[in-house]
């Protein structure tokens, strides 16, 4: 998923004013910046060289760092192809547009996911089916799936939430029942596993997204996954304005899109992937001491260090804040003491730009709105240190016992 919640928490905008306009005064008692940012990317003097080798040459797009990092991705999920784009959501758009489907189709979506998911269905002039999740992996429940199928149900899209892989067996026995296509949302979850298998290796086509809060980042940018050669073949024609490989650079096969990701880009993204493992270690390590850090605060739900058949991916700590304890009290008590935090995810349905549309009235999802009124996600990245983190739970902790006794 190609969500940007963690950099606007951790932006530090500032105001330009006139000599004769007074400045704005910060709110009172709130830290200018983040002294423990919500998220920070994770960048060593080997992407500098290898970003820097990139601008001494004349190719700065669809070159050999492009054809290198796909095929890393490639061999990485051990998939067939791999198709860098330009984000997580042109991934989601490509991917929507390369099976076909569109007008008078449904598509199956978590409404507890990033807006983006829901976005690019509509793009397409398909319609999202928002369905309830499963309460422990935060999910797609595939029993919710069944009840959401109908006639004109063409897709499920599965996002694995958080790095946490959804059940992919069960859903896979649904989509061959009612034959329908499986696109995963990966974007969170690179290097998690299901069964032994890395999630994005599943379903027709995979999309990953590579912002700067991701595992790993390519700035902006994203890649789909493809086990079929035509998809991938089109997939590169609907990135690039609709060319076929085979054509003229001004000859367009199709209508498409500049969904391109630069040399510089791909470069980035190359050897950030060539890290995996140290990041992903890194990652869990971090989630492994916040588990020993906040298990003794009363009522604070901690999301599973380990769940049956599969390895999480750590994307981001997402706790649940007791019932009683309200969320905005204590977003507010950490911002004081400069610790970012985010509201990981307000429900698609309840969003402005989606309350009123037709699709949002259609199912209940007492489950996914009941626990995402509950949900906070603490700074968590790469080089978070136990300081910085004993510091967030000691905060944590008295911001939710001062929400108690107020």
């Amino acid at each position: 998923m190609n969500s940007d919640l963690n950099l606007r928490q951790n932006s530090n905008p500032r105001l330009f004013v006139g000599a004769d306009q007074p400045k704005a005064a910060a709110p009172p008692q709130v830290a200018a910046a983040p002294q423990v940012p919500l998220s920070s990317p994770d960048i060593t003097q080997a992407e500098i060289d290898a970003v820097t080798a990139v601008l001494r040459t004349p190719q700065l797009s669809l070159g050999p760092e492009l054809s290198a990092f796909e095929a890393a991705l490639a061999a990485y999920h051990s998939v067939p192809d791999a198709v860098a784009v330009s984000s997580g959501t042109a991934g989601l758009h490509l991917a929507l547009l390369t099976l076909g489907i569109g007008e008078g189709d449904e598509v199956i979506v978590p409404s507890f996911a990033f807006v983006a998911v829901a976005n690019a269905i509509l793009q397409v002039r398909a319609t999202p089916v928002f369905a309830e999740i499963d309460p422990v992996t935060l999910n797609l429940d595939p029993a919710a799936i069944e009840r959401a199928v109908s006639p004109r149900t063409r897709a499920l899209l599965v996002v694995h939430t958080f790095g946490v892989p959804a059940e992919m067996d069960a859903l896979q026995a649904i989509a061959c029942r009612h034959s329908l296509f499986i696109i995963e949302d990966a974007c969170e979850a690179i290097g998690a596993e299901y069964q032994g298998k890395r999630a994005g290796s599943f379903g027709d086509l995979a999309v990953f997204g590579f912002y700067p809060n991701k595992q790993i980042t390519t700035g902006e940018g994203g890649a789909v996954l493809a086990r079929d050669p035509g998809h991938a073949s089109r997939l590169r024609s609907l990135r690039n304005q609709g060319r076929n490989s085979t054509s003229n650079w001004l000859d367009h096969g199709e209508v498409g899109y500049n969904y391109r990701l630069s040399e510089l880009a791909c470069a980035l993204g190359r050897v950030q992937l060539s890290r995996i493992d140290e990041i992903l270690a890194l990652r869990r390590a971090a989630a492994e001491r916040y588990d020993a850090l906040l298990k003794g605060i009363a009522g604070l739900e901690l999301p599973p260090l380990i769940l049956p058949h599969r390895i999480i991916s750590w994307f981001v700590y997402v706790v649940r804040l007791p019932e009683e304890v309200d969320r905005d009290q204590v977003q507010t008590a950490l911002a004081r003491r400069g610790i970012a935090t985010g509201r990981y995810f307000d429900p698609i349905r309840l969003q402005p730009a989606w309350r009123t549309h037709s699709s949002t009235g259609a199912a209940t999802l007492r489950l996914t709105e009941s626990i995402a009124r509950r949900t906070l996600a603490l700074p968590f990245f790469n080089r978070i240190t136990m300081s910085q983190q004993e510091e967030v739970a000691a905060v944590l902790g008295e911001a939710i016992d001062a929400c108690r006794a107020f």
